[in-house]
């Protein structure tokens, strides 16, 4: 009973939110379809997820957990999700979605702790000031943008694998989402790998990115649990079989980016797009494709 006044407690910040559940899985770094399940009384909410709804909604957690002693926790009066909420900058468009975009550009050639606000007001045509009146401070623009690309790459996954049922053929479509052939996947490719620094020091950026790899590994591990009830992979652990996988990915990943674009690095022959996506490829079909009958 209790799931189910979550649940429905949930859906309240949602619609208080106005926005569709796919884009709140968005805001809250989950799977669209994850979200569904856990709304429809399938799948709990994890104690982070809860924490992130509750942050979006402004409610309190033991709110959200029809807790007695919720209201009685917060410093002030719990705000219903039916009543109004002040503005919030938003990077959904306009100048603030061109300023988060900058910063993770900047990010992405510079590295983190490389990038100041005079460098994002510089690429953005603007001044500090105007950069100020959107994000109050660094730390909250550099978290929009992490929250932004990780938002982007949610997306991503989502619209190519939307409608897909082999399970097979889900996995590798992941696969080439995660294989850094273009500019903007290298770029992607070079925050998330600074991003990890982060998540060694246990900053606010980094948990934020250590919750998101989570989502990510339980997303491959949902696919292969699939995969071995439809019987197209064989019969494995999936959360084992998932962190193997994305191990794989990374080191692989990180070897491409240390190599030019066109698969050189002063004459060298280097980890090419092309070399870690067949790698990849060949490691799903002998740990996991299911052997067909002769």
């Amino acid at each position: 009973m209790q799931q189910d006044e979550v649940a429905a407690r949930v859906r309240q910040v949602i619609d208080a939110a106005g926005v569709s559940g796919r884009e709140f899985a968005r805001r809250i770094v989950i799977d669209p379809s994850k979200l569904s399940r856990s709304l429809n009384g399938t799948r709990r909410f994890t104690a982070a997820e809860l924490a992130r709804i509750a942050d979006i909604g402004a409610v309190d957690v033991g709110w959200l957990l029809g807790s007695a002693s919720g209201a009685a926790a917060a410093p002030s009066p719990v705000r219903s999700p039916s009543a109004p909420r002040p503005p919030a900058p938003s990077p959904e468009g306009g100048r603030p979605l061109q300023i988060v975009r900058e910063t993770v550009r900047l990010i992405a050639g510079r590295g983190f702790h490389a990038v100041r606000v005079a460098d994002i007001a510089a690429a953005c045509h603007t001044s500090t000031a105007a950069i100020h009146y959107h994000f109050p401070g660094r730390d909250e623009l550099l978290e929009a943008a992490v929250r932004w690309c990780m938002d982007e790459d949610t997306r991503r996954r989502a619209d190519a694998t939307a409608g897909t049922r082999h399970a097979g053929d889900e996995l590798r479509l992941l696969i080439e989402l995660q294989t850094p052939r273009t500019g903007q996947q290298r770029r992607q490719w070079c925050v998330w790998l600074d991003l990890w620094a982060e998540a060694a020091r246990s900053t606010t950026v980094g948990r934020l990115h250590v919750e998101y790899y989570r989502q990510w590994r339980g997303t491959v591990a949902d696919v292969i649990r699939r995969g071995v009830e439809q019987g197209v992979f064989r019969p494995v652990d999936a959360d084992g079989a998932a962190l193997a996988l994305t191990a794989l990915i990374d080191g692989l990943a990180s070897q491409v980016l240390a190599t030019e674009p066109d698969g050189q690095d002063d004459g060298v022959p280097g980890t090419s797009a092309q070399v870690m996506h067949d790698t990849l490829i060949a490691h799903v079909d002998a740990c996991l494709t299911a052997p067909t009958a002769d």
